[in-house]
């Protein structure tokens, strides 16, 4: 078990136990031969050769220090013990020292390291393990100024395949949700699994809001998309809460507390969505405790009420029908929108009584209409659920005396999410009174052909989010509306197209022969009474509703050396109106202070009044709430280099107040940034933020002054070929050969490439479109030389599972401190490479 060995005072072996020599290499563990080559320099223990010459240089004693061999083949590990030797004038001589194999020991320590660590289900690092990698993470925030994401995913209805499947068909469907989140995040050891339905995804230097919310996307895309459990099929949904450090949190409970009041947020506004934190979550969160203790009296105190928006026949504009809309009008807040109290009823277990009201109360309401006019009324997958629903319906039928073929109920498709015997016999109870049954919102999210080829819908709603849009040159939702309303008639079905708003999206359903209209562009929800009198006067013509959303902002606005505050409205992804500023001249540059670090560069393209129309250089992204965000929110480090607060907010934007008496080109100027596509600002300009053209704010400010030399490029490139990882090498040459992005390398696959005409076409699958990229000789060159496996068909991939990286940050975290730049980002060698070429 144990070994023998000693050196001289340089360090040099003159002694090694001869059963020793095979594991170690007998060439290698010669007389002579420095200690420490014999073992390896592994990045995880800490780099050991320096560790060794260290405690040589000190001539101390050590203990039970952990190492491995050098020699390639031999995974063994050795625990080293040694002490110095000092001649009769306390002179050192060297070492004697004993080596013990504790492979079997370390092996064991390992596995329960591993099983502590790791959830027994899924195999994922279970919340344990996601606290340690997040502390480190948020460590490295305060050290190296790298930002941090984490996503914290909520599957939807998970409950319900349990309590209909049984729980080991939800362990089994965990497993399947775990095994797409690894596809999707690209590493496994970034997934991990809190408990029940709840994982969490954390990414480091990942800050990029668009790119976080494409990734938001695609797990709940793939999370969607249907399962097969021991034979029965079901489908569920994720909601998804992102928060970024350090603008978001710098501790851990911060960061996984905001990113919580995201989730919550995404899934009060509807789930299969993402949300990402913003401050107003927390007063959020306050006001929502607030309404559910109100919402539990609001039905005996007399508060709700219902609205009817009317369905039109799109043959002969004669209204048919109607659906009920809830409606509560708060006695302090006043009307309180539905889109924030259902949600809030379904997670307090309210929505059943609230459910049976508006049943009942639609029922009641619309045995006084002519006899031709049906009201339909939303059931939600929870009412489904319930065995006594049927009950309830023919109770309702039977006491408001409405016949049951003017009641129609709108079911949504999570009702479908396990296709059981229990959800066939519900539909077959419903249909055996008499009631009409309407598919609402299809298409969103839980689409599957299936269920229609047995369940008895009479209509399917077209949801309202085919029809945006739809007029537009390019889109596809023509097409899509334009399929539903075929299979609708193949299948003997109505169909009705929701949220018209405008005279050319009526034309556009009409024309696509659409059976039902329903939307603004005739009525919004109106009460009872109203109805009543409009369905006998007949008079209820189509209008034109404006398709703008008007909101309302509070912002600051920096333009010259001023700073104002004003309201921002009509927001979109390319610009904004602004009320409230003085007459500014056209093409005048702004900067937009939407608080919490977002900054947006503008440039005024409308002045009317006190109104002005600016134009966003870079376009916003979504905030997967129907809203728009920057892109890349400005660091609380880049902040304070150029003396601003770390942190502002919307109610009170403060971080640019100190920019008065400072022009916007002064400011940009420290920030060492430029324009670029704004179109030649004198002096700079605060304004690429997310830019292709620029550095980032966070890696500008903290270079400083300094750019990447052409010396720096090319140690940092000359340190990456001679890393272990041999993909790595070729990856930065030819990010910084090529100019393309990261991601863009790391999806490219071999059929974009013709090597002999020297092109690279890039796909963009959000665009739908592509860019060429001509590429030199010598990036030809190197991709020529890159590995290429029959069964795998991406440019750089791990040659071990076939398939792309997630990302080369662990890599190049060890590549830069080698190249003594531990604060260089790989976008900043192939910005800055590229900025130089360019010039």
């Amino acid at each position: 078990q144990g070994w023998f060995w000693s050196t001289d005072s340089d360090g040099k072996i003159i002694y090694l136990s001869h059963a020793v020599l095979p594991l170690l290499g007998e060439d290698a563990a010669r007389i002579g031969t420095p200690f420490a080559d014999l073992f390896q320099r592994t990045e995880t223990e800490g780099a050991p050769t320096r560790t060794l010459s260290f405690l040589f240089a000190k001539h101390s004693k050590f203990d039970r220090l952990m190492l491995k061999p050098a020699k390639p083949g031999c995974d063994r590990w050795w625990s080293l013990s040694g002490s110095p030797q000092f001649d009769a004038a306390g002179n050192f001589t060297g070492y004697r020292g004993v080596g013990v194999d504790m492979t079997e020991e370390k092996r064991s320590s390992e596995d329960a390291s591993h099983l502590a660590l790791s959830d027994a289900l899924t195999g994922l690092p279970n919340r344990l393990r996601m606290s340690q990698v997040l502390e480190t993470s948020l460590a490295n925030i305060d050290h190296h100024k790298r930002p941090c994401a984490i996503m914290l995913i909520d599957l939807d209805r998970f409950k319900q395949v349990n309590d209909t499947l049984g729980h080991p068909a939800g362990d089994a469907l965990l497993k399947q949700v775990s095994d797409r989140l690894c596809r999707i995040v690209g590493d496994g050891e970034k997934v991990f699994r809190l408990g029940g339905d709840e994982f969490e995804v954390i990414l480091r230097d990942c800050e990029d809001r668009g790119e976080l919310g494409r990734i938001a996307n695609d797990i709940i895309a793939i999370i969607s998309q249907p399962y097969s459990i021991d034979g029965s099929r079901c489908i569920i949904g994720a909601s998804i809460g992102i928060a970024i450090a350090p603008i978001d949190g710098r501790n851990a409970d911060d960061v996984i507390r905001n990113a919580d009041l995201a989730l919550y947020a995404a899934k009060g506004a509807g789930r299969g969505r993402f949300h990402f934190f913003s401050e107003d979550l927390h007063k959020a969160a306050d006001e929502r405790r607030v309404i559910e203790g109100d919402l539990r009296d609001a039905l005996a105190r007399g508060e709700m009420h219902l609205a009817y928006q009317p369905i039109v026949c799109a043959e002969d504009n004669i209204v048919k029908g109607v659906e009920s809309l809830i409606r509560w009008n708060h006695p302090e807040r006043g009307p309180i929108s539905p889109a924030l109290f259902i949600p809030i009823a379904e997670d307090a277990n309210l929505i059943a009584p609230l459910g049976e009201w508006i049943l009942r109360k639609a029922c009641e309401d619309a045995a006084a209409w002519p006899g031709h006019i049906r009201v339909a009324v939303n059931v939600s997958p929870s009412q489904f659920a319930n065995d006594g629903f049927p009950e309830i319906v023919m109770s309702a039928l039977a006491q408001s005396g409405l016949p049951p073929e003017r009641l129609e109920l709108e079911i949504t498709e999570g009702v479908f999410l396990s296709e059981s015997a229990e959800t066939d016999a519900m539909f077959a109870r419903l249909k055996g009174i008499g009631v009409r049954l309407a598919l609402d919102d299809f298409g969103t999210g839980y689409s599957s052909l299936s269920y229609l080829k047995t369940a008895p819908f009479d209509k399917i709603k077209i949801d309202q989010s085919f029809v945006r849009q739809a007029t537009l040159p390019g889109s596809r939702n023509r097409a899509i509306i334009a399929a539903i309303v075929a299979l609708a008639e193949a299948l003997g079905m109505e169909t009705t197209a929701e949220g018209i708003e405008s005279l050319d999206q009526l034309d556009l359903v009409q024309n696509l022969r659409v059976s039902h209209i329903q939307g603004f562009v005739y009525s919004p929800g109106v009460p009872c009474s109203t109805l009543s009198e409009k369905l006998e006067s007949g008079d209820w013509p189509a209008r034109q509703r404006s398709t703008r959303q008007s909101m309302y902002r509070k912002i600051g606005v920096v333009f010259g050396n001023h700073h104002q505050s004003a309201l921002v409205r009509n927001l979109s992804e390319t610009g904004a109106l602004i009320e409230g500023l003085r007459e500014l001249p056209l093409e005048t540059v702004v900067i937009l202070d939407f608080g919490s670090g977002e900054l947006a560069f503008a440039r005024v393209r409308r002045v009317r009044k006190a109104q002005l129309g600016v134009e966003f250089e870079t376009p916003m992204v979504s905030d997967g709430n129907g809203s728009f965000c920057v892109s890349h929110r400005v660091s609380p480090y880049a902040l304070a280099s150029v003396g601003l607060p770390e942190t502002s907010y919307p109610a009170e934007p403060t971080a640019l107040r100190v920019i008065s008496g400072q022009t916007v080109e002064h400011v940009g100027a420290k920030l060492g940034l430029h324009a670029g596509g704004i179109g030649g600002v004198a002096g700079g300009g605060l304004g690429i933020i997310g830019s292709n053209s620029a550095i980032s704010l966070v890696n500008s400010s903290l270079l400083g002054d300094r750019r990447l030399t052409q010396a720096d490029v090319e140690r940092l490139v000359d340190t990456a070929k001679a890393s272990q990882n041999p993909q790595l090498g070729p990856f930065v040459s030819l990010l910084v050969i090529t100019g393309a992005r990261q991601r863009e390398l790391l999806e490219a696959r071999w059929s974009h490439f013709d090597l002999s005409a020297g092109t690279w076409n890039i796909p963009d699958a959000r665009s739908g479109k592509s860019r060429t990229v001509k590429l030199t000789r010598e990036a030809v060159a190197i991709i020529r030389a890159l590995p290429r496996w029959d069964d795998c068909e991406f440019l750089i991939a791990n040659p071990k599972t076939k398939r792309p990286y997630g990302s080369f940050a662990n890599s190049w975290e060890t590549v830069r401190r080698r190249a003594g730049l531990p604060y260089v980002e790989i976008d900043e060698l192939r910005l800055s490479s590229a900025k130089s070429q360019r010039g």
